[in-house]
């Protein structure tokens, strides 16, 4: 008999796994937007805006290893259901990872369409000192209502259907977007994080030297500009504007000079350069990890492309004609609780610290205008909030990547339901019937296996399944050009960006070399 306790302590233990990981969550996310935020121009509202959003991303990933266990523990291995899910009723606990898909997708339209675009145009009108605060409030929801505009549209698109298809279809919509940023920045990460690891960064005393050579080459050209007026004549124009651009060189080199000297001298240099063995390890497993990634992704979209149902099913497979590593890992990993959770887990950070790499490396651009640079402990707020909009919309896009990686994993968790096969017996003539179990995949009855409810959002509608897929190929292209790109690049400057930044002061010197 069903024993409704034992449904209560399956709910109970997946969701405190779910809770160690909000609380992770939480803590990564304070201090990753706090490494990052500018120490001079940091805002409270934008802080917490975007720690919430960033943490309301990383949460709703977090929901898919839940997802996946709840319908995994519902089953025996021989393919039977277990005593408490014998009843349809007692199955209906994955309802609740349903409404809490519910709850977070609404926050996250919540977050991208109003609250994010709001903070961001109210910091906008700040830097105007003339600008009152009723002013800069009037101006932002003025320009945010555009974004209330699209969102209402999205979900009166499908709403005539049911609440999950409308839900389903702005998320989706969300997540085409993220993967569009995933194609242009996590591509080009993963290749860029594990190089830069590797290579390090210019010796700050090498670059020193050659500053100060520089420095003394441009004080030559302006003596030698300087010295054609000794005769109380005036300078032609041309050696004018020459002059200028000799002297503005000349500040912008002794600046550099003294962030030199600061990081030459610095404790935190000497560290890192003991450190120096380890980044390097690190970076050996970082882009062993991206072609273990990139092999899985190429031979899951293969598979598709070879023996899926087609375009207009959204290249849904039946079964898995290709093996790929992960999708062979986490299924086994599942067995031992909760290795599967810690890998999925280990998944999002990966995109998350590459998708970083490459925003940092690329910096955030609208069509050929760069808008803003990302720099620890130097990001102004604007930028802050892009950076975790950006973020927000990868790790949306993050849950169908790992459905690519491991398609069966993603639908049914380790499932089985029972076949009857016919057999014949050496002892009795005729054929017997026996039932074996197989695992659950696209084909499978539907009674036999439960599908996750994030399965349920991922493939409301083909077309997105399709634009997803052609996706893949695209951001399979990224990663080997910007691999080509990062072999290619030399190592970085100690100070990378100082000539170019002009928010950092004299008296404010920064270690660039982390």
């Amino acid at each position: 008999m069903a024993t409704p306790g034992a449904a209560s302590a399956e709910l109970v233990i997946g969701w405190c796994i779910f809770g160690l990981l909000l609380l992770a969550i939480l803590a990564f996310c304070w201090i990753y937007v706090r490494k990052y935020q500018s120490r001079r121009e940091s805002e409270v509202v934008s802080t917490i805006t975007a720690i919430f959003s960033l943490a309301i991303a990383l949460i709703t990933s977090a929901l898919l290893p839940v997802d996946i266990f709840l319908v995994s523990y519902m089953k025996n291995q021989n393919g039977t259901f277990k005593d408490w899910a014998n009843a349809n009723v007692s199955r209906q606990i994955e309802d609740t990872v349903l409404y809490g898909y519910y709850t977070l997708y609404s926050v996250i339209l919540f977050c991208v369409f109003f609250w994010i675009p709001f903070v961001y145009f109210y910091y906008e009108e700040k830097d105007d000192d003339d600008t009152s605060k009723c002013t800069q409030i009037k101006t932002a929801l003025k320009y945010t209502l555009g974004f209330v505009v699209i969102c209402a549209l999205l979900l009166l698109f499908s709403f005539f259907t049911d609440g999950l298809a409308a839900l389903s279809f702005s998320i989706s919509s969300l997540t085409l977007i993220g993967m569009l940023a995933a194609i242009t920045y996590t591509a080009y990460g993963m290749s860029a994080l594990p190089l830069n690891l590797i290579k390090g960064t210019r010796s700050a005393a090498y670059e020193r030297l050659e500053n100060t050579e520089d420095i003394e080459e441009v004080e030559q050209h302006i003596q030698t500009i300087k010295s054609k007026s000794k005769d109380g004549r005036p300078l032609p124009a041309r050696d004018k504007r020459a002059l200028k651009q000799f002297e503005e060189r000349l500040r912008t080199l002794k600046k550099r000079e003294r962030h030199l000297e600061f990081i030459e001298n610095s404790w935190w240099t000497k560290f890192c350069g003991a450190l120096r063995p380890l980044k390097i390890i690190w970076g050996v497993f970082f882009i062993l990890v991206a072609l273990l990634f990139v092999i899985s992704l190429f031979l899951s979209n293969l598979d598709k492309a070879l023996h899926s149902a087609g375009i207009d099913s959204g290249f849904i497979i039946f079964g898995a004609n290709l093996s790929n590593p992960l999708n062979m890992l986490l299924p086994l990993l599942q067995t031992v609780f909760p290795l599967d959770y810690i890998l999925i887990t280990i998944i999002i950070m990966y995109f998350i610290f590459t998708s970083m790499a490459g925003i940092r490396n690329i910096g955030i651009w609208f069509f050929w205008i760069r808008l803003y640079k990302i720099r620890r402990g130097r990001t102004r707020p604007q930028a802050l909030l892009f950076l975790c909009m950006i973020l927000l919309l990868i790790v949306l896009h993050t849950s169908y990547m790992i459905y690519s990686l491991a398609p069966q994993y993603v639908m049914y968790g380790s499932q089985n339901y029972l076949i009857e096969t016919n057999i014949t017996s050496d002892n009795h003539k005729g054929n017997s019937t026996l039932s074996v179990p197989k695992r659950c995949d696209a084909d499978a009855p539907e009674d036999q296996c439960t599908v996750t409810r994030t399965y349920l959002f991922l493939h409301k509608f083909w077309f997105f399944s399709a634009a997803y897929y052609f996706g893949n190929w695209a951001f399979l292209g990224v990663f080997l050009i910007g691999l080509i790109v990062s072999c290619c690049k030399g190592k970085k400057s100690v100070i990378e960006g100082v000539d170019e930044d002009s928010d950092i002061s004299d008296d404010e010197p920064s270690v660039y070399s982390v």
